[in-house]
């Protein structure tokens, strides 16, 4: 298909279109978005969301250095093209702060578990030039270190197995169920919406689902090939989750307090009620991690329908009252055992003074 492309791309194949798309629309003004969607194999939706990033790009963050390029919906406008050129009006220099957070940035990067080895030595060898470059500006960054957290490792992972087209293993926590499930799963992409997550196709549930990195307790690339069905990739510019018209339906009744869910929850319709609450209709493919949604409502809402996921949130909600219930005792219990202790202590913290000053 024009303009589909051959295979979901991952962040770094992503980079490079984009820096190839600086060069090409240099040598093209006013070319046309169909033009250049067709040129990289990407659709236009993903060429639009390259060029909402391009204007956050250039040799500093000063107002004339940076990519100022826009389009009008039918063609791509470059109007500030020497601001890469040689008649630019400075070369680019780093300031100290600015060489030590690239620096150490980058050596944090080469050394994540997964990257391939070509692009390893390519940052290696870019790490090398800029320590050149800056000079004694550099010296501070050869003292400092970063380790990135699980998360690190399982995107590269997970990057690494798109690239190389494998499939995953996972043990994932869902805390909609509050358990840990093994799976297999056939990466799609990686997607960064607040937190970064891959969607995939997993071969437990035989369906499309959206994973977050963050919740994934242990990652394995397997040798079997990565081979999702043909599915359309989702623009998900709007949101992560993007209900389907097939996905079971869900009423719920809010307050004045809690018609902030109509505007973070996509929904089918929210009829204004007579306190100024929201009666809302909305979808899910997963109806049962709404019920977080009641525990976290409060007296500000309610599940109304279907019934089973009302009377599930309401279990909920009485085992967390319940809880609650045994544990404050407890907690008051403690406390003032430890008040009595801290007024016990302070008794005979007086006396050891005053025999120390012979009172």
């Amino acid at each position: 298909m024009v303009g589909k492309p051959a295979r979901p791309a991952n962040a770094i194949d992503q980079t490079r279109r984009m820096l190839s798309l600086v060069t090409y629309l240099r040598e093209r003004p006013g070319a046309r978005i169909e033009d250049v969607a067709r040129a990289f194999g990407i659709t236009e939706d993903e060429l639009v969301s390259d060029l909402d990033v391009l204007p956050m790009c250039g040799t500093s963050f000063r107002g004339g250095d940076l990519l100022d390029i826009d389009t009008d919906g039918e063609r791509i406008w470059w109007h500030n093209p020497a601001a890469l050129g040689a008649e630019a009006a400075e070369p680019l220099r780093l300031a100290a702060d600015e060489a030590t957070a690239l620096l150490v940035a980058a050596r944090a990067v080469a050394t994540l578990p997964g990257l391939r080895e070509s692009d390893r030595q390519a940052l290696l060898r870019a790490t090398a030039k800029v320590e050149a470059a800056a000079g004694e500006a550099a010296g501070a960054s050869s003292r400092l270190s970063v380790t990135f957290e699980s998360e690190g490792g399982v995107f590269a992972d997970v990057d690494r197995a798109i690239s190389e087209r494998r499939r995953l293993w996972i043990r994932y926590y869902s805390p909609a169920r509050d358990e840990v499930t093994e799976r297999e799963i056939d990466p799609i992409r990686l997607v960064s919406v607040g937190h970064t997550y891959v969607e995939a196709w997993c071969r437990r549930s035989e369906a499309r689902r959206t994973f977050r990195l963050d919740r994934v307790a242990e990652i394995k690339i397997l040798d079997e090939p990565s081979a999702p069905p043909e599915i359309e990739l989702r623009d998900l510019s709007e949101a992560l989750v993007q209900p389907a018209a097939e996905d079971p339906e869900v009423v719920v009744e809010v307050g004045p307090g809690g018609r902030w869910v109509a505007e973070y929850y996509p929904h089918d319709s929210a009829e204004e009620l007579p306190d100024g609450g929201l009666r809302i209709t909305l979808r899910t493919p997963d109806p049962t991690s709404l019920r977080r949604l009641a525990l976290r409502l409060g007296p500000d809402g309610r599940i109304v329908s279907p019934q089973d996921l009302a009377d599930s949130a309401r279990r909920a909600a009485r085992e967390a009252l319940a809880a609650y219930d045994e544990v404050v005792p407890a907690y008051d219990e403690l406390d003032a055992r430890l008040g009595a202790s801290r007024a016990a202590g302070g008794v005979q913290e007086r006396r050891y003074d005053r025999q120390e000053r012979g009172l």
